[in-house]
């Protein structure tokens, strides 16, 4: 079968796409059940008791950041090489938070001082709270436009600073993203605790999916004042990658183009909306897995509204317009993009069985007294 390079180029769009999802969903609920940790947690046992709804596949979650880190890097070798050395520092930043999580979590019980275990609590704290943060202010700076240009060689030059990545409406996007992730961990501590744990993380849940309604309602109405970017010139999704060959303009409003022209994407942002409403009655009503179910859409809902407000466009360019680089001139070539499609085919499937094997193994909840029981074995 051989399927053409511009439906190659749109179905990799959708594919890297779907992969930052799963890892919002996957890894996502182990960041917020970390950003919770201190508070929820009120005396050692409660944190290992919390710990231990995620220790044993915290780390099999991780596969998602990496195959969507390395996905990008084959389908989008442009987009990785700009974002990963303008946001060189940003980067940084997420590597080194998510160091605390492998030591925290292998760690933080072994050796039975309070100094000991509060530091490591305050690592995996670090570790799910600093990288959703980054993330939100990275989308609210793609949103905004990205200051790189190229040579004539190709050659990307990033012009920004990293304190200039910390924007207000960078900032917003931020406390958006985190309040999606811990609202999605608070759903997941729900559903595998009971008791003092189970009550306080429902507050969680009431506290951080308002935050997140308001965030996302007020970034929605920036968003249309915010200068946009659209291209003018024709431009052939059949054509060889070349990000300079084509004309774009910038102006107030474009980020909603797409929803004027094509209505049906209206559907996700408001699958967001109910997604996330839904998962807050149902957290109230305790039906915390089919609540966990509406988060997961929630989030879907989410990134999904970034994703179709910027279509065509991935990293747009505030310095040079022109260099923006867009799903048609920014990918790898034909036989690469193929080659990883029917790769994916085959190992997506195993990955989702695998995990869901996983979690059916280590389903139910986590007590107190399993943690005091097997305190050895235990995180």
């Amino acid at each position: 079968m051989i399927i053409d390079y511009p439906t190659l180029k749109l179905i990799w769009w959708l594919l890297v796409g779907v992969l930052l999802i799963g890892f919002a969903i996957m890894d996502g609920h182990d960041m917020g059940v970390g950003t919770l940790l201190p508070f929820v947690g009120k005396n050692d046992v409660e944190r290992r008791v919390i710990i231990n709804t995620v220790g044993p596949h915290w780390d099999g979650n991780q596969v998602w950041f990496v195959t969507g880190g390395g996905a990008i890097f084959a389908a989008w070798p442009l987009v990785y090489a700009t974002a990963f050395s303008g946001f060189y520092w940003a980067m940084l930043a997420v590597l080194w938070a998510l160091f605390f999580r492998p030591v925290g979590f292998d760690y933080r019980s072994k050796i039975d001082n309070p100094s000991w275990r509060s530091t490591w609590d305050w690592g995996l704290f670090v570790g799910g709270a600093v990288p959703p943060l980054i993330f939100g202010v990275a989308f609210g700076n793609l949103l905004q436009g990205v200051p790189f240009h190229f040579d004539n060689n190709l050659m990307s030059y990033y012009t920004g600073s990293f304190w200039g990545l910390l924007n207000p409406f960078a900032l917003l996007c931020g406390v958006v993203s985190t309040a999606m992730i811990t609202f999605h961990g608070a759903i997941y501590l729900m559903h595998r605790t009971e008791g003092d744990i189970y009550r306080r993380s429902r507050v969680a849940v009431m506290l951080f999916g308002a935050l997140l309604l308001i965030g996302f309602s007020l970034a929605g109405v920036w968003l249309q004042w915010i200068p946009g970017y659209a291209i003018s010139s024709v431009i052939d999704p059949a054509a060889l990658p070349d990000p300079l060959a084509k004309q774009v303009v910038r102006e107030a409003g474009a980020w909603m183009h797409n929803y004027q022209t094509q209505p049906a994407t209206l559907a996700v942002p408001i699958l967001a909306y109910l997604g996330i409403i839904a998962a807050l009655l149902l957290a109230a009503k305790g039906r915390t897995l089919a609540a966990f179910v509406a988060s997961s859409i929630g989030i879907t809902g989410v990134i999904g509204t970034a994703g179709v407000s910027m279509f065509p466009f991935i990293l747009p360019s505030s310095t040079a317009p022109n260099a923006s680089l867009t799903v048609w001139d920014s990918v790898s070539s034909h036989l690469t993009l193929t080659i990883m499609f029917f790769a994916t085919l085959i190992f997506m499937p195993i990955i989702i069985a695998y995990t869901s094997w996983a979690y059916k193994v280590m389903s139910g909840k986590v007590t107190a007294a399993y943690v005091r029981e097997n305190s050895h074995s235990a995180y």
